[in-house]
């Protein structure tokens, strides 16, 4: 049998318990608003590197004895360069500051603009346009060239690579010869107005182009753009970005065979103001409920090629400031207040404030 006193005990623990859990869920339920996020800033690093492949000629060992060239490669490669890194700030959305914009009968706030992320843009009025930073378009590559098209019958029956290799040869001569007569004049057929020379002299050079790759080889050329992201904070005051290497281009971060690029933080310990008239300075009643924005900081980021240093700038983020609520009366039936903040940090860039006649 259950014991009647411990019975009604236990109730009177439901019916104590059960009424202030329906208050906090009242309470809550009674908040009419829209969720938002602050930003955090986030620096990306565009990259352009150059790969560089080299495909030897057919030819390439006679390259010195028919064509006097030194130094050909008869065998392939492939190398890698750093051209040039530029740095952009942008925004993602921050999880740890999560508010919500009373949106009820007793506030004056009719539009909420949010960006993609979620990330509070505007109130009652239209966000700040941004853009990103056009990608890198690589150019149109030539079109390539067949050298088997620009050579005789003679030179396609030939029955080893060497006697192919004299007779080309003895042909690029023969256009380079060409190429002078007519640039002299001296040519025994010479062309009709000067748009013809330059048309014969365009076609010799292709031809000509055509075949020394047969002893040069090929060397192309491709710009590769590469994004980072990275996003500063006090803990990790300096961690490492990349590693580049000359043979395979980006590598791991573990793979010694690339050199280290760094990105080091420095805080300034400079923070952007707002006017004490727009903030409030009263406790809030209900925590994370209102127009919450950022007052970044001003940090140095600096990138660094080992220990040598690439390239530093200043900019503010908003990791480094802090987080300030606005006046709610901002927002009261009596005024009608339009914000619009940064994008990027979210800190409060424009802020107008007018009164609603009755």
């Amino acid at each position: 049998m259950i014991n009647k006193r411990l019975f009604f005990s236990f109730c009177a623990f439901l019916m104590i318990g059960f009424p202030i859990h329906i208050l906090a869920q009242k309470t809550a339920s009674e908040l009419e608003g829209t969720g938002y996020y602050l930003p955090l800033t986030k620096i990306n690093f565009t990259i352009l590197s150059e790969k560089t492949t080299y495909t030897p000629g057919d030819f390439s060992i006679y390259a010195e004895k028919y064509l006097k060239l030194s130094g050909v490669s008869s065998k392939p490669s492939v190398t890698y360069r750093l051209i040039d890194i530029k740095s952009y700030c942008e925004a993602e959305r921050d999880t740890s500051k999560s508010y919500v914009a009373p949106t009820d009968a007793k506030h004056n706030i009719q539009a909420l603009d949010l960006n993609n992320n979620g990330t509070l843009a505007a109130i009652n009025t239209d966000a700040k346009k941004t853009e990103k930073p056009k990608s890198f378009t690589p150019s149109a590559k030539a079109k390539e060239l067949n050298p088997r098209e620009y050579m005789s019958e003679e030179i396609l029956s030939s029955g080893s690579s060497a006697k192919m290799a004299e007779l080309c040869a003895a042909e690029i001569y023969d256009i380079r010869e060409s190429k002078s007569l007519l640039s002299k004049g001296q040519a025994e057929f010479m062309p009709g107005d000067g748009e013809q020379l330059r048309i014969m002299l365009k076609e010799l050079d292709t031809k000509e182009a055509a075949l020394m790759q047969l002893f040069t080889g090929v060397t192309q050329k491709d710009t590769i753009e590469n994004t980072i992201g990275f996003i500063p904070s006090k803990l990790m005051p300096k961690s490492l970005l990349f590693r580049f290497s000359k043979w395979m281009g980006f590598t791991d971060d573990d793979d010694l065979g690339g050199r280290p690029f760094f990105v080091s933080v420095e805080d300034l310990g400079i923070t952007q103001q707002i006017q004490d008239n727009l903030l409030n300075i009263n406790k809030k009643s209900i925590e994370d409920y209102g127009i919450f924005v950022n007052v970044p900081g001003k940090i140095k980021v600096s990138l660094l090629d080992g220990n040598k240093l690439y390239s530093s700038s200043e900019v503010y983020s908003s990791q480094f400031g802090r987080v300030e609520a606005l006046n709610e009366d901002l927002f009261g039936k009596k005024y009608f207040t339009t914000v619009r903040l940064d994008p990027i940090t979210g800190s409060l860039e424009d802020i107008q404030t007018d009164s609603v006649k009755k």
